[in-house]
Parts: C-alpha cells; sequence; structure tokens
C-alpha cells in the first residue's frame, strides 16, 4: 500500500515513475490486513510496561501476543528502545505526532478510491470494538472521548441490546461495544492496492514485477538492478516495509527495524449466520471481518524474526475463542496468510530523505497502519521531493532521528 500509493502520487503530478515489486502489488502485508482505514486510531500500540502484562505474557499462551525466544534475542535492541518509547513520558509526545499523520487516512485515501474505481470494495459504516467485561469498557470509552476531544474521533457506545440489533449472533459472553463511527473498512484489501496499481498504470506508470538485486548511486543518478533488467533514475524511494532495515545497511543506514508477524485464515458462516461488521474483540486479541473470501480471522502480533517459519498455533487459539462468540464454518484456506509489520521503536514510520544520499527517499516503518497511511504517506513524501509546505510538520518522522 506505501509503496504504490507513492508511485501514484508522483505519477499524478507528472513524474514518470517505474514501480518495481517482486510480487503483484497487494500481494505482501498490505494483502494480509484486517482491511480497516482507521481513521479513530490516533495513538499507536506502546510495549506493556505494566508488571501484570508483562507476566501474563511470559507463558507465550495468549491470543494477543506471542513471541519466540530466538527472536527476541535477535531483536533485542530495538525492543528495549520500544519498551522505553512506551514510557508514559515519551508516549505523550508521540501520540500528537502519530495522530497527526492519521488524521489524513481519508481525506488522502478518497481520490485513490474514486480514480481506482474501487467504491464497490469499501464499505462507510465504521467497525466495532466488542467487551467482555464492564469495567474495561469504561476504560476505553474514557480513551475513546479523550480522542474525539483531542482529535475529532467519532464514536457510540452500545450496551449489549443495541449491539444484538448490530450483530444477532454474538455470543453472550459480550456485554457491549464502542462502534467507531470514522473508519472504513474494505473487504479486499489486496485488491483496494491492486485497483490503486491499476489506475497507476492507467495514468502512464511502469509496474515491473521483479527482485531488486541492487541499488547504488553514480554521481547524480541511482541505478537499480532487478532480477530482469536495469534501470536509472534521478530519484529512488525506498518502501521495503519489513525489509527496508537490511536494504538499508549497504548503504551504510542501520535503522532499529523489528517486525510483528501476523496470520490471518478464512472461513465460512454456519448456516443463516452472518456477520454484519469487521469485529475486534478487544480483550482477547482478534478480529474477525466478513471479507469477500470468507470471514477472516486476524491475529493480534507475533515477535520473531522475519524469515522464520510459520507457526499456526496462535491463530489456533484465536480461532477457537472465536467459535465461542460466533458461528464459523469450516476453514476456507489450505494453510495461513502469514505476513510481518515493519516497525520502529519509536512507534512512527520514516518519511522523508535519506539523510547522506541526495536523491533518495525513504517510506518504511509504518507498523500496524500501512494499510490506512500508505496515501496520506504519498501526499506527504510527493510535497517533500517538490519542495512543497506539507500539511503536517514532517520533523517527527525524519530518517536521521535514529
Amino acid at each position: 500500500m506505501v509503496g504504490v500509493s507513492i508511485a501514484w502520487q508522483l505519477q499524478k503530478r507528472g513524474y514518470q515513475v517505474t514501480l518495481v515489486d517482486r510480487r503483484q502489488p497487494g500481494r505482501e502485508t498490505s494483502f494480509g490486513n484486517a482491511g480497516i482505514i482507521q481513521r479513530e486510531a490516533v495513538r499507536p500500540y506502546p510495549f506493556p510496561r505494566d508488571m501484570k502484562t508483562i507476566l501474563s505474557v511470559l507463558p507465550n499462551r495468549r491470543v494477543d501476543i506471542r513471541y519466540r525466544p530466538a527472536g527476541m534475542v535477535n531483536a533485542a535492541s530495538p525492543l528495549l528502545s520500544y519498551w522505553h518509547h512506551s514510557s508514559s513520558r515519551l508516549y505523550k509526545k508521540i501520540v500528537p505526532e502519530y495522530a497527526s499523520l492519521i488524521q489524513l487516512c481519508l481525506d488522502a485515501h478518497a481520490p485513490m478510491i474514486e480514480a481506482a474505481g474501487a467504491e464497490h470494495l469499501v464499505r462507510k459504516e465504521g467497525w466495532l470494538e466488542i467487551y467482555r467485561t464492564p469495567e474495561k469498557l469504561a476504560k476505553r470509552v474514557k480513551e475513546a472521548e479523550e480522542a474525539r476531544e483531542l482529535y475529532g474521533v467519532q464514536f457510540t457506545v452500545l450496551d449489549r441490546e443495541a449491539l444484538s440489533e448490530k450483530e444477532p449472533q454474538l455470543g453472550n459472553k459480550i456485554i457491549g461495544a464502542i462502534h467507531w463511527l470514522d473508519p472504513w473498512t474494505v473487504a479486499d484489501p489486496g485488491g483496494l492496492v491492486a485497483a490503486y496499481a491499476a489506475s497507476f498504470e492507467a495514468m502512464g506508470g511502469q509496474l515491473v514485477q521483479a527482485d531488486i538485486t541492487g541499488i547504488t548511486q553514480q554521481n547524480d543518478r541511482w541505478k537499480v538492478t532487478t532480477s530482469a533488467e536495469s534501470f536509472e533514475a534521478e530519484q529512488v524511494v525506498m518502501a521495503l516495509g519489513p525489509w527496508a532495515g537490511q536494504w538499508m545497511k549497504p548503504l551504510g543506514y542501520h535503522f532499529p527495524t523489528f517486525v510483528k508477524r501476523g496470520y490471518h485464515m478464512h472461513y465460512a458462516t454456519q448456516p443463516t449466520a452472518k456477520l454484519n461488521y469487521w469485529l475486534m474483540d478487544a480483550e482477547i486479541g482478534y478480529l474477525l471481518a466478513p471479507m469477500n473470501a470468507g470471514v477472516r480471522l486476524t491475529t493480534g502480533a507475533e515477535l520473531d524474526r522475519l524469515e522464520s517459519p510459520a507457526d499456526e498455533e496462535q491463530l489456533g487459539a484465536a480461532e477457537k475463542v472465536a467459535r465461542t462468540i460466533f458461528p464459523l464454518g469450516e476453514r476456507k484456506d489450505s494453510a495461513a496468510w502469514k505476513g510481518a509489520r515493519p516497525c520502529l521503536p519509536d512507534m512512527k514510520p520514516v518519511i522523508g530523505p535519506a539523510p547522506r544520499h541526495p536523491g533518495l527517499w525513504l517510506a518504511f516503518g509504518h507498523g500496524h497502519q500501512g494499510f490506512t497511511l500508505g496515501p496520506a504517506t504519498g501526499q506527504l513524501l510527493a510535497d517533500m521531493m517538490e519542495n512543497k509546505p506539507t500539511a503536517i510538520d514532517m520533523a517527527p518522522f525524519r530518517a536521521d532521528r535514529f
């Protein structure tokens, strides 16, 4: 989503853009997400700081977060920095910076959806964050009220009766919900990215499916070598998601990147059952979404190395709980999909110029919100490349902050 959105913006502004991807657009991280353009997500996910939560994670049986010791050791330094940035003092500073980016998401997606003819994929009815205990719902409502006051986030609180009107099949363990009203939901996230890419090509952009094998600077030009051919360009944008950190090292940059892996599976529903809204079981940590391909269950985070083999235990644990609140049918996929969210310790992406290489631009590290923030990132980066004023202050996202 991030790379396609940047390419789309630049092509629309009159640049001649070549977009290089090893797979068809929309088949990597942007394929596997929850399919929500999350205007309400003004707070990034912090690392747990309270001892009760940390102790509950240690047995490694939770649905919302799992870890593998080797992965934790491999990412020890950035994870420690993530823990540090999640302190109340630093987090309070990060939230308004992060929120400034989130607030742009709907206005940035809207013209791309229209240009791509993708309105049929998008619903503008919000989504439901469901709760099992009154205390945790009340705590979340207070956070929502603060987000409404500071950032214009709109929501309603649903008791069990009101929730049952929207989702009649929900199990009786659910006592209420927050209905986030602003977000848009997408029935085929990968399909939306593909539609944006097709719109990019319709404007004259070139799409090349190939593995990148090298990126070098030659005087004031850049050479990008792929498995198919080589390209020369005045400017290069590196929007390589979870692979960005390793690709930046040969150029002398050592960003503290790490990944939060995630899984999804599609399900049929039991006869007469229908899921109407995207549902997040907030106290457990998984999400159900009525996608075109079936009801998609997405897991929370798995802390491990990017290329480690899949481990479907977390998905299985989420499925077991999900079946107690909604009548899921059989699995529709032969194996779980696995992807990785590209993360940085201060929970904010890098968007802007590379500090030591003129003509090289960076856009990565969007964590849980690459699908939401791709078009906004495209607008902001294109403005920076054209030396135009940006809609928000870009200093919090500069690359040299590390």
